[in-house]
């Protein structure tokens, strides 16, 4: 059942303006939106740079290395777990009031990330910018439902779908030439202004109602799928961190987590009003289009993860130097993701993804030929043909997604789009960080007989931390070793990375067999 909210006439609803706007407002309107969007996936990379400063008790805050953890997990986490209560609140509410709450909470949270004295503050307030970030995410896609009609909606999504490639990419490039500047803190301050320029133009460009429906609240149906997604986002963390997906820590939030979703599903189904009707999963395009963004965020979030690595330790780049370097990938999805929707009115989307995620799944694999000393040519070649690929795999299945859903459940809809790459993204840099750690360490072990055992165990740990040792220890040939070691390691793990993407591929081709008009 459908009612009005709490205090208002029943027959009076909030509605969209009769008339669409004049198209330059409405594409003013998506540079607002997409500026949200860039903003929060800003943040899911622009501290990766900063960790070595954060670390240093002098200049940052003396963080070990769980704390650093903890400082990037803490954000994905109560990002992942929100995105979904977020997108239900803006059904409920309205969307551009969520964005803008969700706007003025992530900016103050950033200000105060940016002063914080204490690791253990800078977690805190990096899972405050985590709730934020979670009203911002879903109601950005709705309002693109909002603003633009079915004939202008595919290439909408596809430039905002573009954005988060661009964000990836951007995100060390803008750290690192932050940090050469001013002190850590400046990674988070960067946010306020765009925040405040957001907020302006939410208020200035974007309908204030995104439909003439308000859905009634599910509050059970929220709880249950905040605390199940919660248990399981925190045990793959937990896993990542730890390296041991069998202990006890690690197994049981996720097995619980797992039960906690299962009566969510059955919830769901017995309710009138679901927060997420689950029998849209039914539907084999809405089902297949999650699920490959899900694998699409895995292998995309898990290779920017360890090419950070590979550039700043084995290629010894600055992280501006090491950002310069990743700006491929994001011209890449800008390019392949407008491209898309051409190519899907012309082949249909399950031909068109399933094409661009093979290709995807080719220039991970790619990864196996990477060296020490490689031309940068061939690696710049390699993210350009990436990114354009997952460019044009993530903007139409984004909008099929869109496609399938009542008009009054888009924020819903729009949360399961974006916690499903959310999810993709902490498996991604979970599995595949941990997968990168285990096989270095096996393959250096034998390489560190003779050397204190302390060292050995530290070496073991990271080609960081070996670096380190052989300067302490006046050892070159162990920087050699490490090198080694992390390439072998890189050239696993991309395979991996390459297999899942080609798994995304298979999906996709299967679920859209017919050509989508």
């Amino acid at each position: 059942m459908v009612q009005p909210i709490a205090g208002e006439n029943p027959g009076r609803v909030e509605a969209e303006p009769p008339a669409r706007t004049p198209s330059g407002r409405r594409w003013l309107a998506l540079a607002v939106l997409v500026l949200a969007q860039l903003t929060v996936w800003l943040d899911n990379t622009i501290l990766n740079v900063a960790l070595n400063t954060l670390a240093d008790p002098v200049e940052g805050l003396g963080a070990t290395t769980n704390e650093l953890q903890w400082s990037i997990s803490s954000y994905t986490l109560i990002f992942a777990v929100m995105l979904f209560s977020g997108g239900v609140l803006g059904d409920r509410y309205g969307h551009r009031r969520l964005l803008l709450a969700g706007t003025l909470i992530f900016a103050a949270a950033s200000f105060w990330a940016g002063a914080s004295d204490s690791p253990a503050e800078l977690i805190v307030a990096r899972g405050a910018m985590g709730v934020g970030s979670a009203l911002i995410m879903p109601a950005t896609l709705s309002l693109i439902a909002a603003v633009f009609d079915a004939r202008e909606r595919a290439m909408a999504i596809a430039i905002w779908s573009g954005s988060s490639g661009l964000a990836i990419a951007a995100g060390p490039l803008v750290g690192g030439a932050l940090l050469e500047r001013f002190w850590w803190g400046s990674v988070f301050m960067v946010n306020v202004p765009l925040a405040a320029i957001t907020v302006i133009g939410a208020l200035l460009l974007l309908p204030a109602a995104r439909g003439t429906v308000r859905t009634s609240l599910d509050p059970l149906g929220v709880l249950l799928s905040t605390t199940g997604l919660g248990a399981v986002v925190y045990g793959l963390i937990e896993g990542g961190h730890l390296g041991e997906w069998t202990s006890p820590g690690v197994l049981w939030p996720i097995v619980g987590g797992l039960a906690v979703l299962a009566v969510f599903v059955l919830v769901e189904l017995k309710v009138a009003t679901p927060s997420l009707d689950v029998r849209l999963f039914g539907n084999a395009r809405f089902t297949g289009a999650t699920l490959s963004v899900m694998l699409t965020f895995f292998s995309l979030s898990g290779s920017m993860f360890y090419t950070s690595f590979y550039l700043q330790g084995v290629r010894g780049q600055s992280p501006f130097e090491a950002g310069l370097n990743l700006l491929p990938v994001a011209i890449g999805v800008l390019v392949g993701a407008p491209a898309s929707a051409a190519l899907v009115r012309r082949f249909g989307l399950g031909p068109v993804v399933s094409v661009a995620m093979t290709v995807a799944a080719g220039t991970f694999l790619a990864y196996v030929w990477l060296g020490a000393s490689t031309p940068m040519t061939y690696f710049w070649l390699l993210l350009l043909v990436q990114g354009a690929s997952m460019g044009a795999a993530m903007a139409p299945t984004t909008e099929a997604v869109m496609s399938v859903l009542p008009e009054e459940r888009t924020g819903a809809g729009s949360a399961v789009n974006n916690s499903m790459r959310q999810i993709g993204g902490v498996l991604g840099v979970a599995v595949l960080g941990s997968l990168l750690t285990s096989v270095y360490g096996s393959d250096v072990e034998p390489r560190l007989a003779g050397l204190p055992e302390p060292a050995a165990e530290a070496a073991k740990e990271s080609a960081e931390a070996a670096r380190q040792i052989s300067l302490e220890l006046k050892l070159p040939e162990l920087v050699a070793a490490a090198d080694e070691s992390f390439l072998y390691a890189m050239h696993v793990t991309a395979v991996v990375g390459g297999i899942v993407a080609a798994l995304g591929a298979v999906v996709v081709l299967v679920a859209f067999r017919k050509k989508s008009h």
